[in-house]
């Protein structure tokens, strides 16, 4: 058997077949037409680069055409790949059949390499798609990256190894983890291949004929064989004792590793360099304790299949707990060093809000930036970070103390973590003249012009392009450098909770912002080339997140996302997690992720883990979805996880259509069938019948959308929840308990509440009634069951002058006014690259000042917000904590076919101590009446089944500063109740009658 040289030679250049003659730029869109969120490349500039070689043959990694000949009218290519045909469409992507030319992508054997067709999925056997059975296959490899395959024959290998086709395929494990491999040819790897040493080797399996020619060749993908044989569960990163600081890195297709060591993040020359030892694919080394607080970077050379060389690449740790400014460095930092401490962080653990059930729960979510960027009663230096959580007197500390006095528990904030996309040194930061942009008209396009010239160059950015998971993102720290990013972060935590309100962190473990060995921000790929990222059946990344997915699937990616989430519950004790598109993780590392967690206890961990909520984007498409990569943690798969997804259907019903349907699409809430906004919705009969429909998507929602709950449907007809089908047939409701189900009409994805509200209502409607029907739709989601959240400045009219994706739009479109002095409406047309196609809807409305709400407005809908919390958290009614209560107490009426269209009436009782029957969970209220009426108009109507009632209007109504809410009543004789428009009305009947008194 060959040896492995310590010390690889200059990898050697491409085949000339493998030049491509020219690129083309294809922009990449995540998902699929009715996808409920945007994409989220977030300011990064990427794109599938492809060509056709000149020999007509796919070149490395990429697709593409010979611009030389491509005609000028060929505006647009789309690819179809799949293992046996790749095509190019030139036209439109829509419809193939009507496109101008389809062009078949031929395998060419002599650029096979640049593919990685075949999977060596286990310690014993390859799986390849070839179905050849004359043919004779082999492994060949060869430790310095010299294959080469010309004149159909294979040259620069220093082993060739006959595999033997398994006649009975591959093994169910395998199967069973890989199914999109599953009806692949198995072959069995001989038992004394050194398998060990082969995968620090260029591998390809090649298949020859009879004659000897070389009839099809390609690369392997390794995930499968690297976690049969390496799978590791020891210590990662720097690990910390009294003595000494000891590096451990997981990189088993390493020739080489080494450390190098800075004294400081600034210094240009290391320190020391030391080659670090491997153990069965660990490389390791021990620094004296005196290294703690100096800096360190990874030097490790691989075989990269991107580029079929052996690469030498400088990285950061992945187990990183400090870095420098801009993740330059990794930090030695102990993050269990009381100097990173606050005063009192011992003891938060037991300061934490209360929290009794996961039905509880209610969420505001919120951007760091976007909370004090443009808040002048913070200190300037705070402005837009951490430390401006800390700043007890803000306009902005002071509204979230409103809110959690009003019963709000949990604030999520958007990424946190270290990300690509803003830099964390502010002095190079470019800002606009807010002065001069605050003079230009409302329905201008220089404001947006100005913020997109510098939209790379300035602070704001989401954070969804992870870099490194595990560490606080420096630009929002007062100094990046060092471990000062720590303790802010420790102080943010702190003040949050007590404020009165839990952390939730969002989490983007989907997808990474870059990868390959050259890209400064790419971390797991330059570690384990070919192991983190999902790859497709060609071998080239999957990007159907928007770039660069994750695979989960990995045992090594699993346990790097329930070891992080696990650092940042014990080491800055947040409170819950957000998973970025959950449904492209496996449902399985979701459990194993939420039973890690829930395992913590103050004792030993100093949190208590059975506190920690766990919820995401359980949406299913791409290359995951229907199982297609094992069962994801998609809406449908979770159900009985006790796992949160968020519910887009009833978003889409209240509000109408979906965030990539058509913005003018009506629904319940903005006048779908009673206020018409000129768009063609169909005839009188299809809006109505649309009305009706959106009724049951609703009533399920506000059920908590369990798929068993059983209610009567517009129809009439009692069906369950389940039973209830979308537009493509699939069920509308999935969640089998409560707190599985995130029910929301707002998010930072898509445009604001009273955006949307603004651009679907009919342009005649009077603000007072937007204002009102922005109410309706953020009451119809604060009193259902399950989970309700809101996005930051729901509760303030809060506008991003239209702007439908505002991921790299400024602090000038994301800004958050907690004086309540302006909703930040009418401030120029959102930025080109989103919304252009939407300008001629939007330019009339920012340009009529009747659009614009006053400070009276806004602080009308900052007490309705706090009101539906109060009522929310007046009784355990609204947080009903299993599906059977729900069944058992919550009723609807106003049904079938005779509805009034418009008004959803919902009902919950409560059982009496002293009677048999259901439980009674509420001291104070025995029987709860809720009336959401969408009509233009008053409405009256009786309720046979709430004769004889002593229901009263809910005190927080009946002294609110909602003078036609007010008017509402009820007569009990007739179980009649009149509701004026556009209103919801809470009616309760107390245990004591005093408690109802106005």
């Amino acid at each position: 058997m060959f040896q492995l040289s310590p010390s690889p030679s200059p990898s050697p250049r491409l085949p000339t077949t493998a030049s491509p003659t020219h690129l083309l730029r294809l922009p990449y869109c995540r998902g699929r037409p009715g996808f409920p969120t945007t994409p989220k490349t977030r300011g990064l500039s990427f794109a599938r680069f492809v060509h056709l070689l000149s020999s007509g043959a796919l070149g490395a990694g990429v697709v593409g055409i010979n611009g030389s000949t491509l005609p000028r009218r060929l505006r647009k290519l789309t690819i179809s790949s799949c293992s046996t045909q790749p095509s190019v469409f030139m036209g439109e992507p829509s419809d193939p059949q009507n496109s101008i030319a389809k062009v078949p992508l031929h395998f060419d054997v002599q650029d096979s390499l640049s593919y990685a067709r075949a999977h060596w999925a286990s310690r014993s056997h390859i799986a390849w798609d070839v179905k050849d059975n004359n043919s004779s296959v082999y492994l060949i490899a060869s430790q310095m990256a010299n294959l080469r395959v010309s004149n159909d024959d294979i040259t620069g290998y220093d082993m060739k190894v006959q595999l033997e086709q398994d006649m009975c395929g591959l093994p169910g494990n395998v199967k069973q983890k890989f199914p999109h491999i599953r009806s692949y040819s198995a072959f069995r790897i001989p038992s004394s291949v050194d398998a060990e040493k082969l995968l620090k080797c260029q591998l390809a399996v090649m298949c020859f004929d009879a004659h000897g020619k070389c009839v099809n060749a390609t690369g392997l993908q390794l995930p499968g064989v690297l976690d049969d044989l390496f799978s590791y569960t020891g210590p990662l990163g720097a690990v910390f004792s009294k003595e000494a600081i000891s590096l451990h890195l997981w990189a088993p297709t390493a020739h080489v590793v080494r450390a190098y060591i800075y004294d400081d993040q600034f210094n240009q020359d290391p320190s020391e360099c030391i080659e670090l030892k491997e153990e069965i694919g660990v490389w390791h080394t021990r620094l004296p304790i005196s290294r703690e607080g100096c800096y360190y970077v990874f030097e490790v050379s691989a075989y990269h299949q991107s580029t079929l060389k052996i690469e030498t690449c400088m990285v950061n740790d992945p187990y990183a707990r400090g870095i420098s400014s801009n993740g330059k460095r990794t930090l030695l930092v102990n993050i269990d060093c009381g100097s990173l401490k606050p005063l009192g962080w011992s003891e938060l653990a037991n300061e934490k809000p209360e929290l009794l059930s996961f039905s509880d729960i209610s969420i505001y979510e919120l951007h760091i930036r976007d909370f004090s960027a443009m808040d002048y009663t913070v200190n300037p230096e705070f402005r837009g970070g951490y430390l401006a959580f800390t700043c007890e007197h803000s306009a902005g500390i002071d509204h979230l103390r409103k809110l959690s006095n009003a019963g709000l528990t949990h604030v999520h904030l958007l990424p946190s973590f270290h990300f690509a996309g803003v830099d964390d040194d502010k002095g190079k930061w470019k800002y606009i003249d807010e002065q001069k942009l605050s003079t230009l008209p409302p329905d201008s396009e220089e404001q947006q012009a100005e913020i997109t010239a510098i939209q790379d160059q300035d602070g704001y950015n989401w954070g969804y392009n992870p870099v490194l998971w595990s560490v606080p993102k420096g630009s929002y720290a007062s100094d990046p450098s060092g471990a000062h990013r720590t303790i802010e972060f420790r102080k943010m935590i702190q003040a949050v909770n007590r404020s009165g309100l839990r952390v939730v962190l969002d989490v983007v473990y989907n997808h990474v912002s870059a990868s390959g060995p050259q890209d400064e921000f790419s971390v797991l790929e330059k570690v384990v080339p070919g192991y983190y990222l999902r790859r497709n059946a060609d071998g080239y990344i999957e990007h159907s997140t928007c770039i660069n997915n994750t695979a989960s699937e990995h045992f090594m990616m699993e346990r790097l996302i329930i070891d992080d989430l696990l650092s940042w519950a014990v080491d800055y004790k947040v409170d819950g997690f957000r998973f970025d598109l959950m449904g492209h993780i496996m449902k399985s590392t979701m459990v194993k992720a939420k039973s890690a967690l829930q395992s913590l206890s103050k004792d030993q961990n100093g949190v208590d883990g059975s506190k920690i909520y766990i919820y995401g984007e359980g949406w299913d498409f791409g290359e995951v979805a229907k199982n297609g990569r094992g069962v994801n943690a998609s809406q449908f798969n979770i159900s009985g996880t006790g796992l949160g997804s968020f519910n887009d259907r009833i978003r889409d019903s209240i509000l109408g259509g979906s965030p990539f349907g058509h913005p003018l699409q009506q629904g319940f809430v903005t006048g779908l069938s009673l206020q018409p906004n000129g768009h063609d919705h169909g005839d009188k009969s299809i809006t109505d019948a649309m009305l009706a429909a959106s009724l049951d998507y609703i009533q399920a929602g506000l059920a908590a959308n369990l798929k068993d709950f059983v209610f009567t449907s517009h129809l009439g007809e009692s069906i369950k929840g389940s039973e209830v089908l979308t537009h493509d047939r699939t069920p509308v409701a999935y969640a089998s308990r409560p707190t599985e189900t995130v029910n929301y009409v707002s998010a930072h994805d898509n445009e604001t509440l009273f955006d949307i509200v603004s651009l679907k209502t009919s342009e005649k409607m009077s603000l007072d009634e937007r204002c009102r029907l922005n109410h309706l739709a953020t009451s119809l989601i604060a009193l259902s069951q399950g989970i309700p959240f809101f996005h930051a400045g729901d509760e303030i009219l809060r506008s991003k002058s239209l702007d439908r994706d505002s991921y790299n739009s400024g602090d000038w479109f994301n800004k958050l006014d907690f004086t309540y002095e302006s909703n930040n409406w009418g401030i120029g047309l959102p930025p080109k690259a989103k919304n252009e196609k939407n300008w001629p809807l939007i330019k009339p409305r920012l340009a009529n000042p009747s659009f614009k709400p006053q400070k009276e407005h806004i602080l009308a809908a900052v007490e309705n917000f706090k009101n539906l919390l109060k009522i929310r958290y007046s009784s355990p009614l609204f947080r009903l904590r299993t599906a059977n209560a729900i069944q058992e107490r919550l009723r609807f009426h106003n049904t079938g076919p005779s509805w009034i269209p418009g008004v959803i009436i919902m009902s919950i009782e409560d059982g009496h101590e002293d009677q048999p029957g259901i439980a009674q969970l509420d001291p104070v209220y025995s029987f709860i009446t809720i009336i959401f009426n969408a009509r233009p108009a008053e409405v009256s109507f009786s309720i046979p089944a709430l004769r004889k009632r002593s229901l009263l209007l809910h005190p927080v109504q009946l002294t609110s500063g909602d003078g036609l809410t007010r008017t509402s009543s009820y007569e009990p004789s007739s179980g009649s109740f009149v509701i004026p428009r556009q209103t919801t009305a809470v009616f309760v009947e107390a245990r004591d009658r005093n408690t109802c008194s106005g």
